[in-house]
């Protein structure tokens, strides 16, 4: 893969319609190789460098979005006494503003989307033959008593597992201070860590969440 300079294609554009990455906020243009330009996912890091071409998944989100704002709560009824503090008016946040950090600039909406993930509040869905499910823990010893749990706690941490990881994964790409040697090097053991948790894989509804670690660990 090369960094992108003079000779390099240009950016490809897709139309407002079109369904691929390339539309997608979540995307960012990094380098060209032989496939042309590629970029990551910022909720999706674990997929690596790929094209903007590329379909979406679940977590598409079309440049230009916005979270709807909350709903006003309806006047209270009845006189209520006026007050004699003085209004402080406050300019509400354009979701669209970048936000810098560190060298990673990214839209105050894309920044919630990722607290959001990491947060568990865009937990990914769990495969239905599973709803419902439980784990049954049995000791080793026959007069012990074994431990029931259910199949959604279960599946709940391993998401706040997978989330926590793909926010390390931004934290470190984006680190100004980390040579490009030392990026790779921490990556490699992420990735590891990815293909140890692979075998959870069984339990995601979708295959874009899933655990994908190097080829040796999947």
């Amino acid at each position: 893969m090369s960094d992108a300079g003079e000779g390099s294609p240009a950016l490809p554009t897709f139309r407002p319609e079109e369904r691929v990455c390339g539309n997608c906020k979540l995307w960012s243009p990094h380098s060209v190789d032989h496939r042309g330009w590629v970029g990551p996912c910022r909720m999706q890091n674990s997929r690596g460098m790929f094209p903007p071409s590329a379909p979406i998944c679940d977590k598409y989100a079309p440049k230009g979005s916005a979270a709807p704002l909350p709903v006003a709560q309806g006047s209270a009824r009845g006189r209520t006494a006026r007050s004699v503090a003085p209004v402080v008016v406050r300019r509400r946040a354009d979701p669209n503003d970048v936000v810098d950090l560190e060298g990673l600039n990214m839209t105050r909406e894309e920044l919630m989307d990722i607290f959001r993930e990491a947060s568990g509040l865009s937990e990914p869905p769990l495969a239905a033959k599973w709803e419902g499910g439980t784990v049954r823990l049995v000791p080793g010893n026959p007069e012990l008593q074994a431990k029931d749990l259910p199949i959604d706690n279960l599946f709940h941490k391993v998401t706040m597992v997978r989330d926590r990881l793909r926010v390390l994964e931004q934290k470190l790409n984006a680190h100004p201070k980390l040579s490009e040697a030392e990026k790779v090097e921490m990556q490699s053991y992420i990735t590891r860590v990815y293909g140890s948790l692979t075998s959870f894989n069984v339990l995601f509804k979708e295959k874009t969440d899933q655990f994908v670690g190097s080829k040796g660990d999947e």
